[in-house]
């Protein structure tokens, strides 16, 4: 579904210009979730942009279900960190997810039922009409992601959209996403600092290098499909896999500055 191959980004300074990302391949099944981590600075946000069609890559290629992406794809969502400044304030909740799918053309009524639809799925239908300086953070975020998914996206790329939430709300967040995946059948493609995160969310880790960044690893999560915050955690598999993500990102740190080796090319 999602096709990254040897994507390089060099921010031009003339002699100060900046090799943020050298070499990244790597491959997205339909349907997958696959959580991204990495020492701070190494590149992921301007990864997440190139792959969004935000940012023109200096070189590589970005492929949406076979087609190169050389600009916003309209089968494509994005979830931000910022979610306050993703919301218009002015707008209701409901006229916030709705405004996509009005620059989409989708006809009125199937507009109704696709915010009615994502509103539900976030829990949110009782706030429709409220605003969002009215809601709390995570209660923002939601909305966001209603907003994300009633765009009946085939891929959703997330950019560290819980980091600035308390840790119960990050936690109720976390299943909702495994949730609204699960139903959808959607590909996710979520960016996170957080190591428990990655190994509780996804099914695949990638984890990237110091900057210029590659791929160091490509980690299988073997947990159960069906999880939950207190059991998986207290699982001895999730112990090792957050330990052994743990151990790539210090070598990423203690690697920072020497020249990585060539990117591995991964595919699933």
């Amino acid at each position: 579904m999602l096709k990254v191959t040897g994507l390089q980004k060099i921010y031009n300074g003339g002699a100060n210009a900046v090799e943020a990302v050298r070499d990244l391949t790597f491959d997205l099944g339909e349907g997958k979730l696959v959580c991204l981590v990495g020492p701070s600075g190494c590149g992921k946000t301007t990864l997440l942009k190139c792959i969004a069609g935000l940012m023109p890559p200096t070189s590589g290629t970005v492929e949406l279900a076979g087609q190169s992406v050389t600009a916003p794809p309209p089968g494509m969502a994005v979830v931000f960190q910022e979610y306050g400044r993703s919301l218009f304030a002015w707008m209701s909740v409901r006229a916030n997810v709705e405004l996509p799918l009005k620059e989409k053309k989708i006809p009125r009524g199937r507009r109704r039922e696709l915010v009615d639809e994502s509103l539900e799925a976030v829990g949110l239908t009782s706030f429709a009409h409220a605003y969002p300086w009215q809601l709390s953070g995570g209660m923002q975020q939601r909305v966001a992601i209603a907003r994300a998914i009633a765009y009946e996206p085939q891929v959703l790329l997330m950019d560290e959209p819980f980091a600035a939430v308390d840790a119960q709300t990050r936690a109720d967040l976390e299943d909702l996403i495994r949730q609204i995946w699960q139903r959808m059948g959607v590909t996710v493609l979520f960016v996170t600092h957080d190591i428990d995160e990655a190994v509780y969310l996804g099914e695949r880790v990638l984890v990237l290098s110091s900057s210029p960044t590659v791929v160091q690893d490509d980690i299988t999560v073997d947990l159960p499909t069906e999880r939950d915050q207190l059991t998986t955690r207290q699982d001895e598999r999730f112990t090792e896999l957050r330990a052994r993500v743990y151990a790539e990102i210090q070598q990423a740190k203690k690697s920072a500055g020497a020249a990585p080796t060539a990117a591995p090319s991964v595919a699933h």
